[in-house]
C-alpha cells in the first residue's frame, strides 16, 4: 500500500474515532503499529499473510489450496473444525505445501481471538456464515466467505450491516465473476447487439447429484462436536445423512441447489442485466426423482418477473446432459440473437428472422478454469491491503443470494410472491415472512450492529 493510500485510510479511520490529530505520527508507521492504532488489518505490500481457516472440510481445504496457489508464502497459524477427521486432512494439505502443523480449535471464536490471524476463510455450512462473519467483523478480521452468503435473506442483511459498520473486507467465494470468458459474454450482452432482451435462463443438470439415502439418528462419532456443528440450527441427534456435504439438502442448514449452484449462475445473469429486485417470483418443484431423506427439491423451476424481462432458473438431478448439451449455463435471449455461456465457452447464436444480422461466434475458454478462483483470492487480498471493496463484496453477495432465497420462499409456500425489498418483506404472505430470517437457538442469536 502506498504511503498516500495508507495515510488517507488512517485519516478516515482515526477521524471517525475523534483522534485525527494523530495522523501525522502514524503516516509512516509499520503495519503492526497501524493495526494496533486503528483496529484494522492493513497488510503491507511485503507483509506475510496470516490465514485462519474456519471449516476444514472439502470446500475449506479447496479454498486454502487456492490461497496457496496465489501466495505460497502465506502462514496458517490456526485452523478450526468440529471434526478431528477434517482437521487431520487439513494438516496433510499444509504438509504438502511445506507448512508446519497449525494449531487446532473446535470453537471458531478461539481462532478469532488470535492476534496472529489477519484474514479468515469461512468454509462452514451455510447456516453458520452469518454468525461467524459478524463475529469476525467484531474481531477485526477480513473474510473470504463461501457462497451462498447466508441461509436466509435476513441473515444476509445483518452481514451487510456489520461489514459496513466495521469497515471489514468480505469476498464471497463464487469465482465465475473473475472469469475472462464469462466477462466477455457479459460485455457482449451489455453492448446492446442482441437488442431487447426478453428472457434469461439459468440451468444446471448435474449427474453428481446423488440421493442422500435413509439414515437413522445415532450416537455422535468420536472426535466430532456435533452440538457445535449445529450451532444456530435446531438441536437434534447426530445423523450422518445431514452431516458432511449432504447438509446442503436440508432446510435447517442450506437451500439446496437453488442457493448452491444458483448463486453461481444467477450471479452471471444479474451481472449482465443489473436489475432492480424482482417484482414477482413463482416456483414449482419437489422430490420428483429421489425418494430419500433430503428435504430440498431435486427438480425445481423458478420464474422471476423483473418488469420488462423474465429470468428462469431450473435444476434437475440427472445422469445425462442438460439443456443445449451442457450440464449448466446461462442463456440471454434477445430480439437479434442469443448468447449462451457456460464454464467451457460462450457463443452468439443469431436470430434467423431478425433484420439485424449478427455473426455466429464461438469462443472456447482460453484460460485454466482454476485461474478465476486464484484471481478471486488475489482480488480479495489486494482489497485487504487497499481497503477497497472486492468484486464479490457483501452487497453483491447479498443481492444474488436474496434472489435465490426468494425462489425457495415461493416454492416452500406454494404461492407466487411479491417482494418489497425496501421493507425486506413478502407482501401478503405471513408464512414466507416467517422464513425471511432463519430461526436461531438463543445462545447463537445474531447481535445487532
Amino acid at each position: 500500500m502506498s504511503s498516500m493510500t495508507r495515510r488517507s485510510f488512517i485519516g478516515t479511520s482515526i477521524a471517525a474515532a475523534g483522534t485525527a490529530g494523530a495522523i501525522g505520527s502514524l503516516a509512516n508507521a509499520s503495519p503492526a503499529t497501524l493495526r494496533k492504532a486503528v483496529g484494522t488489518s492493513i497488510l503491507g505490500a511485503n507483509e506475510r499473510i496470516r490465514v485462519g481457516v474456519i471449516g476444514t472440510g472439502g470446500q475449506g481445504r479447496h479454498d486454502l489450496m487456492t490461497f496457496f496457489k496465489h501466495d505460497k508464502t502465506l502462514d496458517v497459524p490456526v485452523i478450526c473444525d468440529v471434526d478431528d477427521a477434517m482437521v487431520a486432512e487439513c494438516q496433510k494439505l499444509l504438509a504438502a505445501h511445506q507448512k508446519p502443523n497449525a494449531d487446532t480449535v473446535k470453537d471458531y471464536r478461539k481462532l478469532l481471538d488470535r492476534k496472529d490471524v489477519d484474514v479468515v476463510i469461512i468454509g462452514t455450512p451455510d447456516h453458520w456464515h452469518a454468525r461467524q462473519v459478524i463475529d469476525a467483523c467484531q474481531a477485526g478480521k477480513d473474510m473470504y466467505c463461501e457462497k451462498p452468503l447466508a441461509n436466509s435473506i435476513g441473515e444476509g442483511k445483518a452481514m451487510v450491516d456489520w461489514v459496513n459498520k466495521t469497515g471489514r473486507v468480505l469476498q464471497m467465494g463464487t469465482q465465475w465473476r473473475m472469469s475472462t470468458h464469462f466477462g466477455e459474454a457479459v460485455n457482449y450482452v451489455q453492448s446492446g447487439k442482441l437488442g431487447k432482451i426478453r428472457l434469461v435462463r439459468c440451468w444446471c443438470a448435474l449427474d453428481w447429484f446423488n440421493p442422500v439415502g435413509h439414515h437413522e439418528d445415532e450416537d455422535t462419532p468420536p472426535g466430532v462436536d456435533y452440538d457445535m456443528w449445529l450451532g444456530p440450527a435446531p438441536s437434534r441427534r447426530f445423523n450422518r445423512g445431514r452431516f458432511h456435504f449432504s447438509f446442503r439438502w436440508f432446510w435447517d442448514y442450506a437451500g439446496g441447489l437453488m442457493t448452491d449452484w444458483g448463486v453461481h449462475l444467477l450471479n452471471i445473469a444479474l451481472w449482465a442485466m443489473d436489475p432492480k429486485p424482482p417484482q414477482r417470483v413463482a416456483s414449482v418443484g419437489g422430490k420428483w426423482l429421489y425418494q430419500d431423506d433430503a428435504e430440498t427439491p431435486d427438480t425445481q423451476n423458478t420464474l422471476y418477473d423483473f418488469g420488462d424481462w423474465g429470468l428462469v432458473w431450473e435444476h434437475q438431478a440427472c445422469t445425462g446432459h442438460g439443456a443445449e448439451g451442457r450440464e449448466h449455463g446461462v442463456a440471454f435471449y434477445g430480439e437479434h440473437g442469443t448468447v449462451i455461456v457456460d464454464a467451457g465457452k460462450w457463443e452468439v447464436c443469431p436470430e434467423a428472422k431478425s433484420k439485424k444480422k449478427l455473426e455466429r461466434e464461438v469462443h472456447p475458454i482460453a484460460e485454466d478454469p482454476e485461474l478465476c478462483r486464484v484471481k478471486l483470492v488475489a482480488d480479495f487480498l489486494e482489497c485487504c491491503r487497499t481497503r477497497s471493496k472486492p468484486t464479490m463484496n457483501v452487497e453483491v453477495g447479498h443481492r444474488v443470494t436474496t434472489v435465490a432465497h426468494l425462489g425457495n420462499l415461493a416454492l416452500r409456500t406454494g404461492k407466487s410472491i411479491e417482494y418489497d425489498a425496501t421493507a425486506m418483506r413478502i407482501i401478503g404472505n405471513d408464512e414466507a415472512n416467517r422464513m425471511i430470517m432463519a430461526p436461531y437457538r438463543e445462545k447463537w442469536a445474531l447481535p445487532k450492529p
